[in-house]
């Protein structure tokens, strides 16, 4: 089978975007020894579908596409393209593995074969790594931080070594407790920021490959590190937590060589390595930022032209098997955008850089300076209405960054293991005699190195500034973990932000492989008890739990899985969300919940003045635990475990009948206080009877006109409003909400100037400044999760069958909107819709992508004629019309582009 299909007629174009697992192209020091692949289908006249596939995997890439050595699938009958598993041989750490794949369409015709794709394994156990963690003792140094904390001073590591031979290739496998940079002969390795990110660091500590072969030379080689605390040694949050308050940050590197002449070598961290902490970075903290001065600078220090005589010799320690060592299974932090100084608004000897979007990252400052003097960078998310920086919202962060000079002229520098959330740069000491310029401060972005998955825009400029908010608030807090803010004593992995969050940023960025490096996290820092903590990486130690928080290790898998259509988010996640369910059923008395609750978080106009809102921390207990237990049925039933499907669908089915009679009579919340939230709940989970639905919509929609259509939901409840109002008929009311000004609003927040989301709905006003509560992030997502709803609902496409197989095309186009119009990247390709009125014509564009379908509905008037590209549609090959009602055409559509014109 295999040599005939590599001999039969190639006719058609070949597959293209070749990926592994998570989305990775051609990935180094990959962490999956059994990948899956995926590829899509070109876009074609003669490609609708794909038939067959055939996949080849070699050690060497002369060995394709006919002698392919570790696996050939042959030819498979099957329209599958996405998430095939690898079958072949077991593969091996530093393996280099090649892959072609190749494709029959719809009419049994083949194509030809694709690019050759690779990866390469990274170090996969911790008995490979031959070399020991090393580092300088910096606790003894005793050097004290702004909340009386140890501060490490950050190290420089060096070792000289010479080679005999030419390199043929060379592969550098390093990891830190703490965060490093490194240089090889005095050049950067990478432009990673703050490598190798933050895990639970008592489980598992990330590695990294890199590439060095060009930077090594014959004869003598140097290799440079710098080590600081990071998120390993540094305090934590607002309780001054730590990961290791013992512990000096360490490092940990192997570089492995292989000659022209086929010999092999190692460089090991050992104790041959030198250190010191006498370098220009005197202090850098998280939260405090980076002190640097300049005449402490050291020339050369990463080349072989260096004496390092005075330095100390490292101390080693052991790799041992406590602490798993593993491939990065994301993408490092990278500086991603630069955005330039829009105002310069001088004080005197003080000067204030606004670059008109809150951000998140490090500023570049070209500064002029005198000698001996220090440059102090300040950082604020918003100015006070007297013109004065407002930090109080940083809290205990102090955020500020100094550079002392060597020598009179302009510097450049930028902070290098820091990193601060700000709109506002302020500096002072600088030389007064020059004017003070925009070109003195750049603000580097810093977000995970992801791109962008989709596009959204429409004709009402409130509603694009509120996207451009969504996808700057994504930014911000997508720095290698999932943050709940950027900027103050915190950034941690809130559990409840990421389960609110997470569907809408994956429309609007390539994060499959973010989120599920992070859920596992999530599952190493599961409690014993079944507990999901309430941040991940758990730096609290509290052994505390919160129900809408912690099911977000049900939530994310799930809507994962339904945008992917890969099955191993599910397999990989499955017993935690057991484990989940146990513990909600432990916490929970004949299946009413006792659970600890965040509730709904920070709802607007609370009768009793708390930030957990009004809705009954009991209700919503129940109702995630329904829910959490409903998904997991799903999960299992998908994952072919049909006995715990009925279990678990069952126990969902009881636990939504106990919810139902404790806490609602006739679809009427009774004996607690009634609030939208403790109505979406139950609607969105399914936790009423049939007959009892309506009813609670009309009481629904009672608490809306009563808050005068305005919504009145925190963290929890706001998430559900678009979706529930949706599915009940209310898109009028939906859309109603969505553009209101006044607070509570999205739009509100615009009319004070906003650039991101907001903590809360109310952070700020013109005309009464700042929230007086210190909790005050202008760098918040949750409430961005409404981007999912404008993605499906006013741009309208949405997956019907998991990964977009079968794609819903169905805008709902409304005032004050005139046009919209959104992209997205499906695992099959791009689809797209766009609609505009003009007049009484309604016009609806859109792109199929290869090997799916698409089902369309067009509001129009079906009395008048609906046209395809200007033909009636029985005209058009690819477009069948399904049915006709009153005021809507449905339609079944194949892969292409088609513009749909109508009569409204």
């Amino acid at each position: 089978m295999s040599l005939l299909s590599c001999k039969e007629q190639e006719t058609i174009a070949e597959a293209q975007k070749l990926i592994i697992s998570e989305g990775f192209e051609n990935p180094l020091g990959f962490y999956d020894k059994t990948p899956n692949f995926s590829w899509q289908l070109p876009v074609s006249e003669s490609v609708l579908s794909q038939s067959a596939y055939q996949i080849v995997v070699a050690s060497s890439p002369d060995l394709l596409p006919d002698n392919a050595d570790l696996w050939d699938s042959e030819k498979q009958e099957t329209d599958q393209s996405v998430w095939v598993e690898y079958k072949g041989k077991k593969l091996q750490s530093r393996q280099k593995v090649y892959w072609q794949v190749k494709y029959w369409n719809q009419e049994n015709e083949a194509s030809k074969w694709s690019k050759i794709s690779h990866f390469e394994l990274g170090l996969l156990t911790n008995s490979d790594w031959k070399a020991k963690w090393i580092g300088l003792d910096t606790k003894k140094e005793k050097v004290i931080g702004s909340q009386d904390n140890i501060l490490h001073r950050p190290q420089y590591l060096r070792k000289d070594f010479e080679l005999s031979n030419d390199v043929a290739s060379a592969r550098l496998y390093i990891t830190a407790k703490g965060v490093f940079d490194v240089a090889i002969n005095g050049e950067d390795v990478s432009d990673d920021v703050m490598p190798p990110g933050y895990t639970p660091y008592k489980e598992r500590i990330e590695t990294i490959t890199y590439n060095v072969t060009d930077l090594i030379e014959s004869g003598q080689n140097t290799i440079g590190i710098e080590v600081a605390a990071g998120w390993h040694s540094g305090r934590l949050g607002w309780m001054k937590t730590y990961w290791s308050d013992t512990e000096s940050p360490k490092v940990l590197a192997q570089l492995e060589l292989t000659m022209k002449d086929g010999s092999k070598k190692m460089i090991l961290s050992d104790d041959s390595w030198k250190g010191s902490t006498n370098g220009p970075i005197r202090v850098s903290e998280i939260y405090d930022g980076e002190t640097y001065d300049a005449n402490l600078e050291m020339p050369n220090w990463t080349t072989n032209n260096f004496n390092d005589k005075n330095w100390e010799s490292v101390n080693t320690f052991p790799v041992t098997d406590e602490i798993s060592l593993e491939p990065k299974r994301h993408t490092t932090v990278k500086s991603k955008i630069k955005l330039e100084t829009k105002e310069v608004i001088a004080k005197g000897e003080t000067v204030i850089f606004d670059l008109q979007q809150n951000m998140v990252g490090v500023p570049l400052l070209k500064v002029p300076m005198k000698k001996g003097q220090t440059l102090k960078v300040r950082f604020a998310e918003k100015l006070s209405p007297d013109g004065t920086f407002y930090t109080e919202n940083y809290r205990s962060a102090q955020s500020t960054n100094y550079y002392t000079a060597s020598k009179d002229g302009v510097i450049e520098w930028m902070p290098k293991f820091t990193f601060h959330g700000f709109q506002y740069v302020e500096l002072s000491g600088f030389d007064t005699s020059k004017k003070p310029s925009k070109d003195w401060v750049t603000g580097l972005v810093q977000y995970s190195d992801f791109e962008k998955n989709g596009k959204f825009t429409s004709s009402h400029e409130k509603l694009n500034q509120l996207q451009s908010n969504i996808v700057w608030g994504l930014r911000g807090n997508f720095f290698d973990i999932p943050t709940d803010c950027p900027q103050r004593d915190e950034r941690m992995g809130w559990t409840g932000d990421a389960q609110v969050f997470g569907p809408t940023s994956m429309f609007n960025a390539d994060v499959y492989k973010f989120w599920a490096s992070w859920m596992q996290s999530v599952r190493e820092s599961q409690y014993e008890n079944g507990g999901i903590p309430w941040v991940v990486p758990d730096v609290l130690y509290n052994n505390k739990v919160s129900s809408g928080w912690g099911d977000v290790c049900t939530i994310i898998p799930w809507k994962i899985y339904f945008r992917t259509g890969d099955e191993k988010i599910l397999s990989e996640n499955y017993d935690m969300m057991k484990k989940w369910v146990a513990h909600h059923k432990a916490s929970s008395k004949e299946l009413i919940s006792n659970m600890n609750s965040f509730a709904d978080w920070l709802q607007p106009y609370p009768k009793n003045g708390n930030n957990k809102g009004d809705t009954s921390h009991s209700l919503i207990g129940t109702a995630f635990f329904a829910h959490s237990a409903n998904l997991t049925a799903k999960t299992a039933k998908v994952l072919g475990k049909t006995e715990e499907f009925i279990k678990y669908n069952r126990l969902y089915k009881e636990v939504a009948k106990a919810f139902e009679n404790k806490f609602f009579v006739n679809g009427k919340v009774k004996e607690i206080t009634e609030t939208q939230t403790s109505y979406l709940l139950a609607l969105a989970f399914g936790l009423l009877s049939n007959e009892n639905k309506e009813n609670a919509k009309k009481h629904l929609l009672g608490t809306i006109v009563e808050a005068d259509n305005h919504l009145r939901t925190g963290f929890l409840g706001t998430p559900l409003l678009s979706e529930v109002l949706d599915a009940t008929g209310e898109t009028d009311l939906m859309y109603k909400i969505l553009f209101n000004e006044t607070y509570p609003s999205w739009f509100y927040s615009i009319n004070q100037g906003a650039t991101t989301i907001w903590e809360r709905w109310n952070s700020y006003s013109k005309k009464d400044g700042f929230n007086a509560q210190k909790m005050n992030s202008l760098n918040h997502y949750a409430y961005g999760a409404i981007g999912e709803w404008m993605y499906e609902r006013i741009a309208g496409i949405a997956p019907l069958q998991p990964g977009y197989k079968t794609i819903r095309i169905a805008p709902i186009p409304k005032e004050p909107l005139t046009s919209a119009s959104a992209s997205l990247n499906t695992p099959y390709g791009k689809v797209a819709s766009s609609w505009e009125i003009k007049g009484n014509d309604f016009h609806l564009n859109i792109i199929v992508p290869p090997n799916t379908t698409a089902k369309v509905t067009i509001l129009a008037n079906t009395e008048k004629e609906l046209l395809v590209d200007g033909k009636k549609i029985t005209d058009v090959k690819g477009v069948k019309l399904e049915s006709k009602k009153e005021k809507s055409f449905k339609l079944l559509v194949q892969p292409g582009e088609y513009k749909f014109s109508a009569q409204l």
